[in-house]
């Protein structure tokens, strides 16, 4: 089975479309109907970090492995050492809400800049994951969780509210594989314990995590947020209590997400889907339902944008509304589509290999 075209297009994308700008970081989406960049986010960084290494291991061209390079030094530039931090979005701006840090964000980088030393070797971004390792446990921690945001420059945590991003939750666990990365790398148990402890919390708060609302448009955002949660326990699916979570997680989304689709739905929430059942298939947790899988495989491409213009060709849209698609094109959309479309090539071609830290 041939790589599909959407795949090379979306690597194209990533390099030529202008998200990733000059200094070296990537723009949270390109809004299509303004014509322009999003404000340039850490953790959309961190991401694409993960991709453009991948894409490199896979492709062999340099470019992939320079741009990687170019988003650590910019992960470098905007690290704030004295708080052991990372701004949720640069630059710096007037408004309070957009000056904070969060504790997700700071667990993709960590997976980032991680990728990236095994890709490159240039300890400098083993150094900056380690420290922003650290920094997340002990500047997060707050009343026996993980609180999800801080306010910079105080480093205080922003009051919980509605939204699921911010309020702690077994979504963080997603995050939390940052420390089990520096782990591997370090041997630090430190970082091993903190992981661990993500678990317990996790499989804790994640029974009330979905629905979660009556609002469904919100319930898409959470499925999301709780494939997050289901790709966090990959490294502990070989336990069963977190296996039986694996499996019945992975039968709950498939349910809500077409249930809701007509209405609101989510790219990379089908690509976030088709990888864990892949995964789950793989590990020996759940048999792959075929037939869904097949379906969310087919529903895929379907976001992938064509155009004339190139900071939109190759890319995926967030999501479509009533069948039509949603003018963001998004790096987290693209990147996760990519990886499913051809995680499930090598599933049906059975080369398919199930190491969770091949996991964007």
């Amino acid at each position: 089975m041939q790589i599909p075209r959407s795949l090379p297009l979306a690597g194209q994308w990533l390099l030529h479309s202008g998200i990733q700008e000059n200094h070296g970081g990537l723009a949270r989406y390109y809004h299509a109907e303004l014509g322009r960049n999003h404000r340039v986010s850490t953790e959309i960084t961190g991401y694409a970090i993960s991709a453009f290494c991948e894409l490199h291991r896979l492709t062999a061209e340099p470019a992939f492995l320079q741009a990687a390079e170019s988003a650590g030094r910019f992960l470098e530039n905007v690290w704030i050492p004295e708080r052991e931090l990372v701004p949720f979005e640069w630059p710096e701006t007037a408004r309070p809400e957009e000056n904070r840090a969060y504790f997700f964000d700071s667990g993709i980088v960590v997976r980032g800049l991680v990728t990236l030393f095994r890709a490159c070797r240039d300890k400098r971004f083993l150094d900056l994951a380690i420290a922003c390792g650290r920094g997340m446990a002990r500047r997060f921690e707050h009343d026996n969780n993980w609180a999800p945001i801080l306010q910079l420059p105080s480093a205080e945590p922003v009051p919980y509210g509605a939204s699921w991003s911010n309020n702690p939750g077994c979504y963080q666990l997603k995050s939390a594989l940052g420390w089990r990365e520096l782990f591997a790398e370090t041997g630090d148990r430190d970082f091993e314990r903190f992981y661990e402890t993500a678990v317990a919390r996790a499989l804790g708060s994640e029974p009330a995590f979905l629905p979660g609302t009556p609002d469904r448009t919100r319930v898409m955002d959470r499925l999301h947020a709780y494939c997050y949660f289901l790709e966090g326990l990959l490294p502990v699916a070989d336990r069963p209590a977190c296996a039986a979570v694996l499996s019945s997680g992975i039968e709950k989304t498939g349910c809500l997400l077409r249930d809701i689709a007509p209405e609101f739905a989510r790219s990379d929430v089908y690509a976030q889907l088709l990888r864990i059942r892949l995964y789950a298939d793989r590990l020996g947790v759940a048999a792959l339902d075929e037939k869904a899988a097949a379906e969310e495989a087919e529903a895929i491409p379907s976001f992938q944008q064509r155009s004339s213009d190139r900071r939109v060709d190759g890319g995926f849209a967030f999501g479509k509304r009533n069948g039509e698609r949603m003018p963001f094109v998004n790096p987290v959309s693209t990147v996760f589509c990519w990886q499913a479309l051809e995680q499930w090539r090598a599933w049906r071609d059975g080369d398919f290999q199930a190491g969770w830290r091949a996991l964007i």
